[in-house]
């Protein structure tokens, strides 16, 4: 199957990685050619790593690798493509001009992915002439580890698509759960109300965030606690969660005035090296020391 990843950040290499070591044969696609080669590179490192931890052989790891072309240009992304996932910006009218373009240039049966995490893919399907092959395939983040995919079902969308992204998805040994288009779906409606009262607990001196990490890791079993999932996630792509689910279900996702003002600083998380904890390589070396709110 030739798969076509539109968006090389973070959630965008991890769908091309996990792709191609499914066997596809995948195309890379971002806007500029120095984020389609830190992309490749991050797949290149995962793939090391994984190496290393014993999870792939190292002959697995260059077929992947080999499998996966970078480009700058839409239709040569898309050209000749199975299925297309989007991984771009979560705006809807960059959603809407990215699926539009798409359709231009793929045959009549290509699968029209979107990796969003909340938007209505209903009103995404609804730019597109046959909506009826638009899908939701929300990943999580880091893409090559966590196993669950969401396909989220449009009101356009046909059974013979749903089968299909779940047929892929299974191909590329994650399982699927199959949702309805609703906001936040399910995963990011319930991930992000658990999120939001974890930084209003910073925010109001509950625990330091260290601590309310540990509480959920320890007592819950979560493989991680959701001040550092919020980090790694990004504290814009939260705010920006919290603020459409708000829209559509009300106050109980306003975002808190802490989150907000971490946002106006440019302190998004390990992408920028703070957020709620301080970043370096990677790892977390220390908490901000701004993320109590001072009401």
């Amino acid at each position: 199957m030739q798969v076509a990843i539109l968006g090389a950040g973070t959630m965008g290499h991890g769908i091309a990685q996990v792709s191609a070591m499914g066997g596809h044969e995948v195309r890379l696609r971002d806007l500029e050619t120095e984020i389609v080669d830190s992309g490749l590179d991050a797949i290149e490192s995962n793939l090391d790593g994984g190496v290393e931890r014993n999870k792939l052989t190292r002959s697995e790891a260059e077929s992947a690798r080999e499998r996966i072309q970078g480009t700058t240009s839409l239709p040569e992304a898309v050209s000749g493509a199975d299925i297309v996932v989007e991984a771009v910006p979560e705006k809807m009218s960059i959603k809407h001009d990215t699926v539009t373009e798409v359709e231009e240039h793929v045959s009549s049966d290509c699968l029209i992915a979107s990796n969003t995490s909340s938007l209505s893919l209903t009103e995404i399907a609804s730019a597109l002439d046959r909506p009826e092959r638009a899908i939701g395939l929300h990943f999580f983040n880091p893409v090559h580890i966590m196993n669950l995919v969401e396909v989220v079902v449009a009101e356009q969308t046909s059974e013979k698509t749903t089968d299909t992204a779940a047929e892929f998805v299974e191909g590329i040994q994650k399982t699927p759960v199959v949702v309805g288009d609703s906001p936040g779906f399910a995963s990011s409606r319930l991930g992000v109300a658990l999120g939001v009262e974890a930084i209003r607990m910073v925010g109001e001196g509950v625990a330091d965030p260290r601590d309310i990490d540990a509480a959920m890791e320890l007592g819950y079993n979560h493989p991680m606690g959701p001040i550092e999932l919020g980090d790694v996630v990004g504290l814009d792509v939260r705010l920006d969660i919290l603020e459409y689910l708000r829209e559509e279900l009300g106050e109980r996702f306003r975002p808190p005035q802490v989150l907000k003002r971490k946002v106006r600083a440019g302190k998004l998380g390990k992408k920028t090296g703070e957020g709620f904890y301080v970043w370096e390589d990677g790892e977390i070396v220390g908490v901000s020391d701004s993320g109590v709110d001072q009401r």
